[in-house]
């Protein structure tokens, strides 16, 4: 079986790479060559000689923008039409937000907006610099009351650069390319902007514009060159001859920033004593199969090695959450994992809110490693209080003060979904694997739900449903929720930061805990339990 499932998940993972190789590459070479006749270079080329040589670019939401189904038959945004990650420049770990003017010139679709947003709020939280690589269009203006008047919309990505700066995090913009109306902010609202001679732009308005508003009949160069407001404007600091001077000039200014620290003790650092591909044996193909989550966590963590809390207790039930200690990189971690078939029974939940609050009083991060589709229904579980201790769990989640990031591996159903961190208790980061499903319930049991719904309705109608059209109805329920819970549909709507290949987590996690961990991490305070 295990070799059966290593196979199956490499196929999974085949998968990713196709659809990833379609995000980043939008155009083909076509798109790269009329690039190069502007005498521009693809932005992750621009994002390699940016960050340290030999280091990793962690980017964030490749999968963002596919199936959304915009106006003007636009069904996909590759990549959300800009490329967001963490990289280190000069040591310091650096968020970079760069337009792809690959997709519509660079303009910004509603996934757009929430990428770019997304990837601020990452960095506000755990103080990263911010490096915008600014070649773009401005709004989409077909749809303009979707991206242009609303909080969270085009506004936004100013007023967080405003907040950033005046928090003291670096906000840096290299111009490489035209910057209109609204885009032009990300310029003017740089603590410093580099902009590149006779290919950088930025104007509140451009020339056909101003012809129509003034009757002035101006260049773009004329207008809001890189000579205009690097000389005479003073809206830009660094004038460049070319896309090499500028990533130059921009590291230059962030070389002299303070080395970051992270605020828990750090040991040193020890590979798993597992093989870490080992992974892929262990974990089932079959979606509701059981786990043993402590082999998993072996896996990735250092010396294999983990600290089980509470391991003898309520077992069977009690221990389909496993909590303990391990270490990734040397960064101690406390891990909420779901364990077995994961459902989430009281005693469960009793422990993982109690190991919550433990973290907090340690002042560790929390690893929630999710694989539970719910928790568990009926009489005997709701006369022992299984909606108080849920509530309890995700109270303990609401208010936890340390670093949280999930790993979704398997089902995340319901309210599991809400006491182990899901997206809508702002972790700081979010991953999920090929075998993820996050949806309200699964296809099956939601076609079970909505069938006895429909066969009520078609019977007081005096139309009761044939075998053959409640099997339709069944399928096409079945499609439509496991569709929707699947990692790419997820994926595209940024209801993750990055679909993993199993091979990757201990890296990206060791990432986002070190990142994570940049900010000071307040004393505790919970609300109102009912233990």
């Amino acid at each position: 079986m295990t070799t059966e499932n290593r196979a199956h998940w490499l196929a999974e993972e085949q998968k990713l790479d196709e659809r990833l190789y379609e995000a980043m590459n939008p155009g083909g070479e076509k798109a790269v060559g009329r690039l190069a006749k502007q005498n521009k270079r693809p932005v992750r080329e621009l994002i390699a000689d940016l960050i340290d040589p030999g280091e990793t670019f962690f980017e964030l939401s490749r999968l963002a923008g596919f199936g959304v189904d915009y106006p003007d038959g636009i069904d996909d945004v590759p990549c959300g039409g800009v490329v967001t990650g963490i990289g280190r420049i000069h040591g310091n770990w650096t968020m970079i937000i760069g337009n792809d003017s690959r997709v519509k010139a660079g303009t910004y679709f509603p996934i757009t907006l929430k990428k770019h947003i997304r990837a601020q709020a990452i960095a506000e939280n755990c103080g990263l610099n911010c490096v915008y690589i600014a070649d773009s269009g401005g709004a989409f203006l077909p749809m303009q009351a979707d991206v242009f008047p609303d909080d969270g919309h085009f506004g936004s990505m100013f007023y967080n650069m405003a907040r950033m700066s005046a928090k003291g995090i670096k906000q840096v913009t290299l111009s490489t390319g035209g910057n209109t109306a609204g885009g032009a902010y990300i310029v003017f609202m740089a603590c410093q902007a580099v902009m590149i001679d006779k290919l950088a732009y930025s104007f509140l308005g451009g020339p056909p514009l101003v012809k129509m508003a003034t009757g002035e009949v101006i260049s773009a160069e004329d207008l809001g060159g890189a000579n205009v407001h690097t000389g005479i404007s003073g809206g830009a600091d660094r004038f460049c001859g070319d896309q090499a001077e500028a990533i130059e000039a921009v590291r230059e200014i962030l070389s002299l920033e303070p080395p970051q620290s992270i605020n828990v003790h750090r040991y040193q650092e020890s590979p798993p004593a597992v093989p870490q591909d080992s992974i892929y044996d262990l974990m089932p193909a079959a979606i509701h199969q059981g786990i043993d989550v402590r082999t998993i966590l072996e896996t990735f963590s250092d010396d294999s090695y983990f600290i089980e809390y509470k391991k003898n207790y309520a077992v069977g039930r009690g221990d389909n959450i496993v909590a303990g200690k391990i270490r990734i990189k040397g960064i101690p971690v406390g891990v909420i994992a779901s364990n077995a078939v994961g459902i989430i029974f009281v005693e469960a939940a009793r422990k993982a809110a109690e190991w919550i609050v433990r973290c907090n009083q340690e002042k560790i991060p929390l690893l929630f490693l999710q694989n539970a589709p719910g928790y568990m229904v009926g009489s005997e579980s709701e006369h022992m209080g299984m909606g108080k201790y849920g509530a309890d769990m995700v109270r303990a989640v609401s208010c936890s003060k340390v670093p949280r990031v999930q790993l979704v591996i398997g089902p995340d159903n319901g309210a599991a979904n809400y006491g182990m961190s899901g997206r809508a208790y702002r972790p700081d980061f979010l991953f999920s694997t090929m075998r993820a499903r996050t949806g309200v319930m699964s296809g099956r049991s939601a076609a079970g739900v909505l069938l006895s719904i429909e066969e009520r309705k078609r019977e007081s109608q005096g139309k009761p449903m044939s075998e053959e059209e409640k099997e339709n109805f069944r399928q096409k329920m079945i499609e439509k929720y496991d569709g929707e819970a699947h990692p790419f549909f997820c994926g595209s709507r940024l209801l993750n930061d990055a679909v993993l290949k199993f091979g990757e987590i201990r890296d990206w996690l060791g990432m986002a805990f070190e990142v994570s961990l940049l900010r000071e991490i307040e004393d505790p305070s919970f609300g109102n339990f009912r233990f």
